[in-house]
Protein backbone atom coordinates (compact mmCIF):
# COMPACT_ATOMS: atom_id res chain seq x y z
CA UNK A 1 0.00 0.00 0.00
CA UNK A 2 2.85 2.40 0.86
CA UNK A 3 4.46 1.82 -2.54
CA UNK A 4 1.13 2.46 -4.27
CA UNK A 5 0.70 5.80 -2.51
CA UNK A 6 4.33 6.66 -3.28
CA UNK A 7 3.79 6.04 -6.99
CA UNK A 8 0.72 8.28 -6.92
CA UNK A 9 2.59 11.02 -5.04
CA UNK A 10 5.54 10.83 -7.44
CA UNK A 11 3.18 11.63 -10.30
CA UNK A 12 1.61 14.71 -8.70
CA UNK A 13 2.80 18.16 -9.81
CA UNK A 14 4.71 20.41 -7.47
CA UNK A 15 7.29 23.19 -7.54
CA UNK A 16 10.76 22.76 -9.02
CA UNK A 17 13.17 23.04 -6.11
CA UNK A 18 15.80 24.69 -8.30
CA UNK A 19 14.00 27.38 -10.33
CA UNK A 20 10.61 27.51 -8.61
CA UNK A 21 8.60 26.64 -11.73
CA UNK A 22 5.09 25.26 -11.21
CA UNK A 23 3.68 22.79 -12.05
CA UNK A 24 6.82 20.68 -12.23
CA UNK A 25 8.61 17.65 -10.95
CA UNK A 26 10.91 18.19 -7.89
CA UNK A 27 13.55 19.20 -10.46
CA UNK A 28 11.90 20.32 -13.69
CA UNK A 29 13.06 19.05 -17.05
CA UNK A 30 14.68 22.35 -18.14
CA UNK A 31 16.74 22.41 -14.91
CA UNK A 32 17.61 18.74 -15.35
CA UNK A 33 18.82 19.47 -18.88
CA UNK A 34 20.73 22.55 -17.77
CA UNK A 35 22.47 21.10 -14.72
CA UNK A 36 22.27 17.33 -15.25
CA UNK A 37 23.28 16.75 -18.84
CA UNK A 38 25.19 13.49 -19.30
CA UNK A 39 28.96 13.94 -19.49
CA UNK A 40 31.90 11.79 -20.54
CA UNK A 41 33.12 10.01 -17.41
CA UNK A 42 35.94 7.70 -16.47
CA UNK A 43 34.65 4.11 -16.48
CA UNK A 44 36.80 3.35 -13.45
CA UNK A 45 35.66 6.06 -11.02
CA UNK A 46 33.03 8.20 -12.83
CA UNK A 47 35.18 11.34 -12.76
CA UNK A 48 34.32 13.78 -15.55
CA UNK A 49 36.73 13.44 -18.47
CA UNK A 50 37.87 15.79 -21.23
CA UNK A 51 37.05 14.60 -24.72
CA UNK A 52 40.67 13.60 -25.34
CA UNK A 53 40.81 11.00 -22.55
CA UNK A 54 39.15 7.60 -22.14
CA UNK A 55 40.22 7.08 -18.51
CA UNK A 56 41.39 9.41 -15.73
CA UNK A 57 45.00 9.58 -14.56
CA UNK A 58 44.23 8.13 -11.12
CA UNK A 59 42.59 5.03 -12.60
CA UNK A 60 45.40 4.60 -15.12
CA UNK A 61 47.87 4.66 -12.23
CA UNK A 62 45.88 2.02 -10.32
CA UNK A 63 45.87 -0.31 -13.31
CA UNK A 64 44.46 -3.73 -12.46
CA UNK A 65 44.34 -3.02 -8.72
CA UNK A 66 40.84 -1.52 -8.86
CA UNK A 67 38.07 -3.66 -7.40
CA UNK A 68 35.32 -2.09 -9.52
CA UNK A 69 34.57 -3.35 -13.02
CA UNK A 70 33.03 0.03 -13.85
CA UNK A 71 31.62 3.08 -12.09
CA UNK A 72 28.80 5.39 -13.18
CA UNK A 73 27.44 8.71 -11.92
CA UNK A 74 24.46 10.79 -12.96
CA UNK A 75 25.72 14.30 -12.11
CA UNK A 76 28.60 16.26 -10.63
CA UNK A 77 28.39 17.05 -6.93
CA UNK A 78 27.89 20.76 -7.57
CA UNK A 79 25.03 23.27 -7.74
CA UNK A 80 22.16 22.47 -7.49
CA UNK A 81 22.72 18.81 -6.69
CA UNK A 82 24.96 19.34 -3.66
CA UNK A 83 22.19 21.23 -1.86
CA UNK A 84 19.58 18.63 -2.77
CA UNK A 85 21.86 15.80 -1.59
CA UNK A 86 22.26 17.63 1.73
CA UNK A 87 18.48 17.76 2.11
CA UNK A 88 18.22 14.07 1.19
CA UNK A 89 21.06 12.96 3.43
CA UNK A 90 21.12 15.27 6.45
CA UNK A 91 17.73 16.98 6.70
CA UNK A 92 15.33 14.06 6.86
CA UNK A 93 14.03 14.22 3.27
CA UNK A 94 14.26 10.63 1.97
CA UNK A 95 11.66 11.44 -0.71
CA UNK A 96 14.50 12.80 -2.84
CA UNK A 97 15.42 9.18 -3.61
CA UNK A 98 12.83 8.94 -6.41
CA UNK A 99 13.91 11.92 -8.56
CA UNK A 100 17.56 11.09 -7.93
CA UNK A 101 17.03 7.47 -8.99
CA UNK A 102 15.39 8.64 -12.21
CA UNK A 103 18.48 10.73 -12.96
CA UNK A 104 20.75 7.78 -12.12
CA UNK A 105 18.94 5.72 -14.75
CA UNK A 106 19.90 8.36 -17.34
CA UNK A 107 23.61 7.91 -16.63
CA UNK A 108 25.37 6.25 -19.58
CA UNK A 109 25.64 2.54 -18.90
CA UNK A 110 23.33 2.53 -15.86
CA UNK A 111 20.42 0.70 -17.47
CA UNK A 112 22.71 -1.95 -18.93
CA UNK A 113 24.42 -2.41 -15.56
CA UNK A 114 21.07 -2.84 -13.82
CA UNK A 115 19.89 -5.32 -16.43
CA UNK A 116 23.11 -7.34 -16.13
CA UNK A 117 23.42 -7.46 -12.34
CA UNK A 118 22.11 -10.19 -10.05
CA UNK A 119 22.06 -8.15 -6.86
CA UNK A 120 21.82 -4.50 -5.81
CA UNK A 121 23.79 -3.69 -2.66
CA UNK A 122 23.85 -0.36 -0.77
CA UNK A 123 26.91 1.10 0.92
CA UNK A 124 25.99 0.65 4.59
CA UNK A 125 26.00 3.21 7.39
CA UNK A 126 27.39 2.56 10.85
CA UNK A 127 24.81 1.47 13.40
CA UNK A 128 25.09 4.79 15.22
CA UNK A 129 24.65 6.83 12.03
CA UNK A 130 21.70 4.73 10.90
CA UNK A 131 20.01 5.15 14.29
CA UNK A 132 20.61 8.91 14.18
CA UNK A 133 19.47 9.45 10.58
CA UNK A 134 16.66 6.92 10.59
CA UNK A 135 17.38 5.60 7.08
CA UNK A 136 20.27 4.67 4.81
CA UNK A 137 20.18 6.99 1.80
CA UNK A 138 21.87 4.38 -0.42
CA UNK A 139 19.14 1.84 0.39
CA UNK A 140 16.47 4.47 -0.34
CA UNK A 141 18.06 4.98 -3.76
CA UNK A 142 17.99 1.24 -4.44
CA UNK A 143 14.32 1.00 -3.51
CA UNK A 144 13.58 3.95 -5.80
CA UNK A 145 15.59 2.41 -8.65
CA UNK A 146 13.65 -0.84 -8.37
CA UNK A 147 10.24 0.86 -8.51
CA UNK A 148 11.12 3.47 -11.14
CA UNK A 149 8.88 3.67 -14.18
CA UNK A 150 12.04 4.30 -16.21
CA UNK A 151 13.43 0.83 -15.42
CA UNK A 152 12.31 -1.57 -18.13
CA UNK A 153 11.93 -5.25 -17.28
CA UNK A 154 12.12 -7.00 -13.94
CA UNK A 155 14.02 -5.22 -11.17
CA UNK A 156 17.12 -7.04 -9.91
CA UNK A 157 17.16 -8.52 -6.42
CA UNK A 158 18.30 -6.29 -3.55
CA UNK A 159 19.48 -6.83 0.01
CA UNK A 160 19.82 -4.03 2.55
CA UNK A 161 22.33 -5.74 4.87
CA UNK A 162 24.61 -7.60 2.44
CA UNK A 163 27.46 -5.38 3.63
CA UNK A 164 28.07 -4.30 7.21
CA UNK A 165 30.22 -1.38 8.32
CA UNK A 166 32.49 -2.26 11.23
CA UNK A 167 34.42 -0.11 13.66
CA UNK A 168 34.22 3.62 14.27
CA UNK A 169 35.92 5.76 11.65
CA UNK A 170 35.77 9.47 10.79
CA UNK A 171 33.31 10.51 8.10
CA UNK A 172 34.88 10.52 4.66
CA UNK A 173 33.76 14.09 3.90
CA UNK A 174 35.75 15.33 6.92
CA UNK A 175 39.09 13.96 5.67
CA UNK A 176 41.61 15.08 3.03
CA UNK A 177 42.06 12.87 -0.02
CA UNK A 178 45.09 10.93 1.23
CA UNK A 179 43.39 9.99 4.49
CA UNK A 180 40.14 9.07 2.71
CA UNK A 181 42.01 6.45 0.72
CA UNK A 182 43.23 4.79 3.94
CA UNK A 183 40.30 5.42 6.26
CA UNK A 184 38.08 2.61 4.95
CA UNK A 185 40.63 -0.19 4.79
CA UNK A 186 38.83 -3.20 6.25
CA UNK A 187 35.74 -1.13 7.04
CA UNK A 188 33.23 -3.49 5.42
CA UNK A 189 32.39 -7.16 5.86
CA UNK A 190 29.73 -9.33 4.26
CA UNK A 191 26.89 -10.40 6.53
CA UNK A 192 27.36 -14.16 7.18
CA UNK A 193 23.69 -14.85 6.42
CA UNK A 194 24.05 -13.30 2.95
CA UNK A 195 27.44 -14.68 1.93
CA UNK A 196 26.08 -17.70 0.04
CA UNK A 197 24.06 -15.61 -2.39
CA UNK A 198 27.20 -13.74 -3.48
CA UNK A 199 28.88 -16.80 -4.97
CA UNK A 200 29.37 -15.96 -8.65
CA UNK A 201 27.00 -12.98 -8.44
CA UNK A 202 27.27 -9.83 -10.52
CA UNK A 203 26.77 -7.02 -8.02
CA UNK A 204 25.86 -3.36 -8.49
CA UNK A 205 27.01 -1.31 -5.49
CA UNK A 206 24.98 1.87 -4.91
CA UNK A 207 25.73 5.08 -3.00
CA UNK A 208 24.68 8.72 -3.11
CA UNK A 209 28.03 10.49 -3.61
CA UNK A 210 31.54 9.38 -4.57
CA UNK A 211 34.58 11.59 -4.10
CA UNK A 212 37.82 9.59 -4.28
CA UNK A 213 35.98 6.31 -4.80
CA UNK A 214 37.52 4.85 -1.64
CA UNK A 215 34.15 3.83 -0.18
CA UNK A 216 33.05 2.01 -3.32
CA UNK A 217 36.43 0.33 -3.66
CA UNK A 218 36.37 -0.88 -0.06
CA UNK A 219 32.85 -2.24 -0.44
CA UNK A 220 33.72 -3.91 -3.74
CA UNK A 221 36.78 -5.62 -2.25
CA UNK A 222 34.67 -7.10 0.56
CA UNK A 223 32.09 -8.40 -1.95
CA UNK A 224 34.76 -9.93 -4.21
CA UNK A 225 36.45 -11.60 -1.26
CA UNK A 226 33.07 -13.15 -0.39
CA UNK A 227 32.80 -14.69 -3.86
CA UNK A 228 31.12 -12.10 -6.09
CA UNK A 229 32.02 -12.52 -9.75
CA UNK A 230 32.27 -8.78 -10.40
CA UNK A 231 31.21 -5.49 -8.80
CA UNK A 232 30.17 -2.27 -10.52
CA UNK A 233 29.35 1.04 -8.85
CA UNK A 234 26.47 3.47 -9.42
CA UNK A 235 26.18 6.78 -7.57
CA UNK A 236 24.00 9.81 -7.93
CA UNK A 237 26.84 12.34 -7.85
CA UNK A 238 30.60 12.43 -8.25
CA UNK A 239 32.64 15.20 -6.67
CA UNK A 240 34.57 17.07 -9.41
CA UNK A 241 38.37 17.25 -9.46
CA UNK A 242 38.87 14.04 -7.47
Amino acid sequence: MLNAWRLIADGLPGTCQVCGAWPARPVCEPCTQRFGRAAARCPGCAARLPDTMSRCGACLAQGASTALSQCMAAVDYAYPWDGLVARFKFRGEPGWASPMADLMLRAPGARDALAACDLLVPIPLSGARLASRGYNQAWELIKALRRSRRLAGAAPDAQADTLLRIGHRPDQHELPREQRLQNLHGAFVVHPHNAARLAGARVLLVDDVSTTGATLQAGARALLQAGAQCVSGLVFAHTPDH
